[in-house]
Formats: C-alpha cells, sequence, structure tokens
C-alpha cells in the first residue's frame, strides 16, 4: 500500500451521520430567509439534526433515509458507535483536514453528539412519520413536483466506488421528480473518498444540460475535506 493510499479516509458500507444545520448553511449556501415557509427535503439526512432546526426556525423541511426503520433507541446507539468511529479515523487524517470551521476532533465529535441528541429527541415525537421517511434512492415515496429545495450530502458522488453510474443517474432523476419546476436539487460534495471530483460528472452534467436543466457548480463555504468547496447545483425549470 502506497502513502499516499494510507492517507484517505477508509469507509466500508454507507456511513450514518449527524450534522448540524449550521453545516448545511455553509455547505449548501443556504438563505433561511429564502427558505421560510418552503418545502425542503433532506435526502440521506441519517441523524442530522438539520430538519429539526429548520423547522424551529419556520422551514416545511422532511428528511428520508433508510435509517428511518429503526426505532430510536437503535438510532441513537448506533450513531454514538458512528461518532466514535469517525474520530478514531480523523485522530489518524488530522493534518489533512482544515480545521478553520470545527477546530478540533473533539469538538468536531461533540457537534455530532448534540446533532444526534437533537435528532433522536424529535424522532421520538409522536408525529416524527409525517417528516421521517424511511426510504432509499433512486426511489422516493413523494409525489412529484412536492418539493423546493431538495438536498443531498456526503453520499451521492462520495461513495462513486459502491455506487456505479446508471445508480447516480437514476438518484438525480428522482431527486428531480420530487422537485418543483423552478425548484433546485443541490448536492455535496463533488469528491469521493479519494478525495477527487467525481469521474463521471461532466458526463452527468452534459445529460442533465441536454435535459433541459441548468446545472452549475457552485462556491460551497465549509473548509474540511481537501477541495471540497464546491456544490452542484441543478434548477428544474418549468418546462423541464
Amino acid at each position: 500500500m502506497s502513502m499516499e493510499q494510507k492517507r484517505v479516509y477508509e469507509q466500508v458500507g454507507v456511513a450514518m451521520t449527524s450534522r448540524s444545520y449550521a453545516e448545511y448553511q455553509k455547505m449548501f449556501i443556504l438563505q433561511t430567509e429564502n427558505l421560510i415557509g418552503k418545502r425542503v427535503l433532506d435526502v440521506a439526512g441519517g441523524a442530522s439534526s438539520f430538519t429539526v432546526e429548520a423547522r424551529q426556525l419556520g422551514i416545511l423541511s422532511e428528511a428520508v433515509d433508510p435509517l428511518y426503520e429503526k426505532s430510536a433507541e437503535e438510532i441513537a446507539e448506533h450513531g454514538l458507535q458512528e461518532i466514535e468511529l469517525v474520530a478514531a479515523k480523523m485522530e489518524k487524517l488530522v493534518d489533512v483536514y482544515d480545521w478553520t470551521y470545527y477546530g478540533s476532533v473533539d469538538k468536531h465529535k461533540a457537534g455530532r453528539v448534540k446533532g444526534l441528541e437533537q435528532f433522536v429527541n424529535d424522532f421520538s415525537s409522536k408525529d416524527a412519520a409525517s417528516r421521517y421517511h424511511a426510504a432509499c434512492l433512486p426511489s422516493l415515496p413523494f409525489a412529484e413536483e412536492s418539493f423546493d429545495l431538495v438536498l443531498i450530502s456526503h453520499f451521492l458522488f462520495l461513495y462513486e466506488d459502491q455506487f456505479d453510474y446508471s445508480f447516480h443517474r437514476a438518484a438525480v432523476k428522482e431527486l428531480l421528480r420530487v422537485c418543483k419546476p423552478g425548484g433546485e436539487v443541490r448536492i455535496y460534495p463533488l469528491l469521493n473518498f479519494r478525495q477527487a471530483e467525481y469521474s463521471k460528472l461532466s458526463e452527468l452534467i452534459n445529460e442533465l444540460t441536454n435535459g433541459g436543466y441548468l446545472v452549475q457548480k457552485r462556491e460551497a463555504s465549509l473548509p474540511f475535506l481537501p477541495n471540497s468547496h464546491l456544490y452542484l447545483s441543478i434548477i428544474k425549470h418549468p418546462s423541464a
């Protein structure tokens, strides 16, 4: 194994995470005031506190993830295990990342624990099923043109070695199906675990552009992963 290979974050299977609303703001350049009263979908959101925090701000946020088939207790236990595992991996790669936002491995870990607690508390609510939906791409349980904004972080592109191009194409088309005309799909980051841009990104962008969508790489503002300064914006024109 080369030195370069040893410096890559090692991931088996799809990770579960618990990111905050503030992190989503930076990943996707969200303007809270423009989202109040809008219907927003967090796809593959895991145990992130985004939905509960967004709803507290007046955003009609929902989340979808196969994880939601589990109980709140199971998610809490699994989430804490994941947080410990991630922290251990980061300790070995601490000099690879930009700690401007998170500060340190310990602070990153504390933020994940807080997000997990917020999620579990909300997921335990009697009406949680109205906003947390158990399903996975490329098939979502929503009617066409349901959401003003569709977000997906740290799933598409990142797991390039596990999911082929046909899956990515089908997944993005499904995100667009549930997006309202004039709405937008945003995907972050554009990288795989080798910290290289998704190898089929140009092909995907060309296909979407030819399909009538406005597709752009836009600047994100969460400095952490090397080269992770961009997200993909796909605007669904009314005629698309």
